[in-house]
């Protein structure tokens, strides 16, 4: 429960603070209260990823679910892309901020992890209970028979089916890294896909894409985190997909308070008792040392 005088910021506004003011109202939020972090993009961007909407952030245009079921040459398009770009998602690293945060966990501020990241960067860090909204890189599941592979395991038969396409793309052109375990690289038309090796059915990233619906089940997990917390922590999110924002909503609606950190406007500010604008990592870094 809200310890010392937190429970009299709850409705302040967010408008015009000083950062310091902003991060000092944030430290007496999260004080004595159980916190569920809801995270978006703007917490990988320190360990190399991009994010879709950032204030740097050139325009992208992230394939639809509509698209991908619906039409087999943006599927190649993709697969072609991310036989590319999942090695490096693959390795990437958590940053201090995912460390902050795993850190807060332990020491009991932290209850829960929502996130609408897909690049499992929380577990890596040590973060226990975690819900991942989106799904993950990691994992491929057929349409038809709902069978799932590993990642590692399709990039094997993606590989045989196309000796040296890795090689001759990444030296003729380099490759530039997008979200969502994609890369950007344009000639995709020779590539060869893979079915699934049971029923031949389509292959699909266990990934909630744009126009999909997040599982009921783990909508609920997530609804239960919020419910049985105090406050709510947005990291780097802009809150533009419901996915996210409705947690807000949710929070707000029942009186737990609302904090967000994040570079730039997002949907959930008129939600917010406390509006930080900066980095996840250096806030988290400087929660976590906080007294």
């Amino acid at each position: 429960m809200p310890t010392r005088d937190t429970a009299n910021l709850v409705g302040m506004s967010v408008s015009a603070l000083e950062p310091e003011t902003a991060f000092a109202r944030l430290a007496a939020l999260v004080d004595g209260r159980r916190v569920v972090a809801l995270t978006g993009a703007g917490m990988s961007t320190d360990s190399g990823i991009p994010d879709y909407r950032g204030p740097d952030s050139p325009p992208r245009n992230p394939m639809t679910y509509q698209q991908f079921m619906g039409d087999a040459a943006f599927r190649r398009h993709y697969w072609a892309r991310n036989h590319l770009g999942w090695r490096f998602m693959d390795a990437t690293v958590p940053n201090a901020g995912h460390r902050a945060l795993a850190a807060l966990e332990r020491s009991g501020t932290v209850t829960g992890v929502l996130t609408q990241n897909v690049d499992l960067l929380h577990t890596k860090a040590g973060s226990r209970a975690v819900v991942d909204l989106h799904g993950s890189y990691a994992q491929v599941r057929c349409m038809t028979c709902e069978h799932r592979v590993s990642r590692i395991s399709l990039a094997e038969r993606l590989t045989a089916a196309n000796p040296g396409f890795a090689e001759s793309v990444s030296a003729a052109t380099g490759v530039e890294i997008a979200p969502d375990a994609d890369a950007v690289i344009e000639e995709t038309a020779h590539f060869r896909v893979v079915d699934c090796d049971r029923c031949g059915g389509i292959l699909k990233p266990d990934i909630v894409y744009f126009g999909e619906s997040v599982p009921k089940p783990r909508v609920a997990a997530a609804y239960a985190m919020v419910d049985a917390a105090d406050l709510v922590l947005v990291l780097g999110s802009s809150l533009t997909v419901m996915s996210g924002l409705r947690f807000v909503r949710h929070a707000a609606k029942h009186g737990t308070p609302v904090a967000i950190v994040n570079r730039g406007a997002t949907r959930g500010d008129e939600f917010a008792t406390v509006k930080l604008d900066a980095g996840c990592s250096q806030t988290l870094t400087a929660l976590g040392a906080h007294p």
